[in-house]
């Protein structure tokens, strides 16, 4: 009896210790994300023009959008109804963000509502610290090569949805493909505007996705542990009124873990939430329909 107690616990230490080995970071594999930040330098030799600076901002913000909208409120948590069209798009330009497939994304997300600031969490700042809760989950093989395909099998039944998963890193490269053929364009037919194919891949692509990756990341991050808690959940999600303004109203991260089905995040006027304020825009003209909101009595309950 004695002895089987003893493989018992080997067992349970085994696992302990493959599991810390499974979430080192692996280097190699990350090494497109690490030189996505270091082309970032190159901004001192390429320069910038006012059409470079213009086509990072339009990129950040569409893709944003398309994370915000699509990839979290749509994908992960369904808050809103729309057409399969319209899905596949936000899905794309989802996709161009460097940040994996829409069925990856959205089945992670729901595994950290599962499982918020616990050890089944991927990414709890309070256990596994805050640059861990930031970007090491990401660069870790555990998590980026796998992700619960049963837990998403509501878009998994769409072949294009799936297509556009399993070929997440193509589209990145894509998007940098077409600002780099729109600059040197631009270069030959437009000359004033003092650009070309590389300044327009660096500034268009290149920074925007840096800005895109922390921007998202915060959410993880600071957005646990930086910020006030209107609501007693059961995590450490915190309100951040600029968090909520850079990140197109997902700052405020306390109302979205204490209501996860409402496809707006800014429960009062004052909380600026810019993806509600277009989703409702695109609800006027039909594009979307059927936004969620929080129950009235909720902001009754808060402490």
């Amino acid at each position: 009896m004695q002895n089987q107690t003893l493989e018992l616990e080997q067992v349970e230490l085994d696992k302990i210790g493959n599991t810390n080995a499974e979430d080192k970071a692996d280097w190699g594999g990350m090494l497109p994300f690490f030189l996505v930040h270091v082309v970032c330098l190159s901004t001192f030799w390429v320069g910038v023009s006012w059409a470079a600076f213009g086509a990072c901002l339009v990129m950040l913000f569409l893709r944003m959008f398309a994370l915000t909208a699509g990839y979290h409120r749509y994908f992960s948590h369904r808050t809103y109804k729309t057409s399969r069209a319209f899905q596949f798009l936000l899905a794309l330009i989802g996709t161009t963000s460097g940040q994996m497939g829409p069925l990856w994304w959205a089945a992670h997300h729901r595994h950290h509502h599962l499982h918020a600031d616990t050890q089944e969490d991927v990414h709890p700042p309070t256990l596994k610290g805050f640059w861990w809760s930031h970007m090491g989950w990401v660069l870790c093989k555990k998590y980026y090569m796998n992700y619960d395909e049963r837990s998403i099998r509501d878009f998994g039944r769409y072949p294009e949805l799936r297509w556009l998963n399993e070929n997440a890193l193509l589209m990145p490269f894509l998007l940098g493909t077409v600002l780099f053929i729109f600059g040197q364009w631009l270069e030959v037919s437009a000359p004033t505007l003092h650009t070309n194919g590389i300044q327009m891949a660096v500034w268009g692509f290149f920074v925007s996705t840096v800005f895109l990756y922390h921007l998202t990341f915060c959410v993880n991050s600071l957005a646990h542990t930086v910020g006030s808690r209107r609501f007693e959940t059961s995590d450490t999600s915190r309100n951040s009124f600029l968090l909520g303004l850079i990140t197109m109203g997902e700052g405020w991260h306390n109302n979205h873990h204490r209501y996860p089905s409402s496809e707006r995040q800014g429960f009062h006027w004052w909380e600026i939430d810019l993806t509600h304020y277009l989703l409702k825009a695109l609800s006027w003209v039909g594009v979307v329909r059927e936004l969620r909101n929080p129950p009235r009595e909720i902001n009754t309950k808060s402490r």
